[in-house]
């Protein structure tokens, strides 16, 4: 069990819908205190069909592409993972190295990082929109580019850029969405923060965001979703995942400043909570 080292959050319950790192952001908070309520809204699984994937696999090593748009992190490695069951990991990765590599924030850069590459075109700001922004200052014309995209979001915006741009990307979808818990898991925790037994919600992922409202209002209890996140304090860990709050006219109370991963996500959120300034161990 990990030693408390700040009780700063002591008595404060914080709900986390984070699925795959989950027991990284709790521990986070529970060493300053607080009691984390885990309810993993979203499961990530790759692609159920990996023939697409392995046939864009199979396309980028034969005749890589000029560009490479990487929107996530998560994306990147389960292209890995499928390369790497289809002995052909090396020559990916190779071929990872001969393309300009596009970033959509740090994530997809960390991921580029663990592979010995670096990210050629960060994005402007780590949205589609940053992306755009980005492409467009650099210039596509007539180039080939190679898309991953993020569960089954086909990213209409960027891909009809693209086309107006004259180029027809080569996409791929390696992963996809889950429920990631019983819709009864979520309704508890929905009657919790109606109740006002949570005090504050921390999102990691623009998904989070739509399995919370799709249980809540199949279940007809969007009213109580919408009130109970009124009381409490509501963290994003980046624009993206804001912007879906947002959209759902949820206020957004914290945010980290200019790092979004899990870590400033919880010394913003003890910030806001206790008023000073946290330690960041």
């Amino acid at each position: 069990m990990a030693m408390t080292i700040s009780a700063s959050l002591k008595g404060r319950v914080v709900a986390l819908p984070e699925t795959r790192q989950l027991d990284v952001l709790a521990g986070l908070l529970e060493r300053r205190g607080a009691t984390p309520w885990r309810c993993p809204l979203v499961a990530i699984h790759d692609a159920p069909d990996p023939a697409p994937v392995n046939a864009w696999l199979d396309d980028f090593i034969a005749r890589p592409p000029d560009d490479l748009v990487l929107l996530t992190g998560e994306g990147l490695r389960r292209l890995c993972g499928f390369a790497e069951r289809a002995d052909c990991r090396d020559d990916f990765v190779a071929a990872l190295g001969r393309v300009r590599r596009i970033t959509r924030g740090p994530k997809p850069a960390r991921a580029l990082r663990e592979l010995g590459l670096a990210a050629d075109l960060p994005a402007s700001e780590p949205t589609t929109a940053g992306v755009i922004a980005t492409l467009r200052e650099a210039g596509i014309r007539g180039r080939d580019v190679a898309v991953q995209l993020y569960g089954t979001d086909p990213n209409r915006p960027l891909i009809d850029f693209l086309r107006e741009q004259g180029v027809e990307p080569r996409v791929v979808a390696p992963y996809v969405y889950a429920s990631g818990a019983e819709d009864d898991d979520v309704l508890r925790l929905i009657r919790a923060l109606a109740a006002g037994e949570v005090d504050a919600m921390a999102f990691t992922s623009q998904p989070q965001v739509r399995r919370l409202f799709s249980v809540a209002h199949k279940h007809d209890a969007g009213a109580a979703l919408e009130d109970g996140l009124r009381q409490v304090v509501v963290a994003a860990v980046g624009p993206i995942v804001a912007a879906a709050l947002q959209d759902k006219g949820v206020r957004v109370d914290v945010m980290p400043e200019d790092s979004y991963f899990m870590k400033p996500l919880v010394t913003a959120l003890e910030q806001a909570m206790t008023g000073s300034r946290g330690a960041d161990p």
